[in-house]
């Protein structure tokens, strides 16, 4: 499994520990940011959404502040369905019943553990198909 991973500064801590854990189990690749200096989430968010289009990697992870910027962003782009969860079983949920392929995580509200149960759940859980398939494929207009 690949999985792309990116945030802003206010991510920057919690991507760091989410890549350093996931790294012993999947392919990571770091989308930055690689700092705490100031940046922008729109930049970090359009890298790993491309990257999931594009199909270099299987699944994002993205973090900012609220997660609410980054998951607009994300969402943007077309094949990209990403949910913003803040529990465990919203992550289940969201790739049972949505095939979501993207993950967005508020950072500054929720402790950097509880986001790697959350990550942990989401690329664990499969989508289920069946009456989701139908709804899944009304998604892309």
């Amino acid at each position: 499994m690949k999985v792309a991973i990116g945030c802003d500064h206010a991510g920057f801590e919690m991507k760091e520990y989410l890549r350093n854990k996931l790294e012993t189990k999947c392919e990571v690749l770091d989308c930055g940011t690689y700092s705490l200096e100031p940046s922008d989430y729109p930049d970090f968010a359009h890298k790993v959404a491309e990257l999931i289009v594009n199909k270099e990697v299987d699944y994002g992870i993205l973090m900012c502040g609220s997660g609410n910027g980054v998951n607009i962003v994300a969402n943007k782009h077309k094949g990209i369905r990403s949910a913003y969860c803040w529990i465990p079983e919203l992550a289940v949920l969201a790739r049972k019943h949505n095939d979501a392929n993207v993950i967005a995580l508020p950072a500054r509200f929720i402790a950097k553990e509880l986001a790697l149960e959350i990550v942990k759940k989401f690329l664990n859980t499969k989508f289920e198909g069946g009456r989701h398939k139908k709804r899944v494929e009304k998604i892309e207009i």
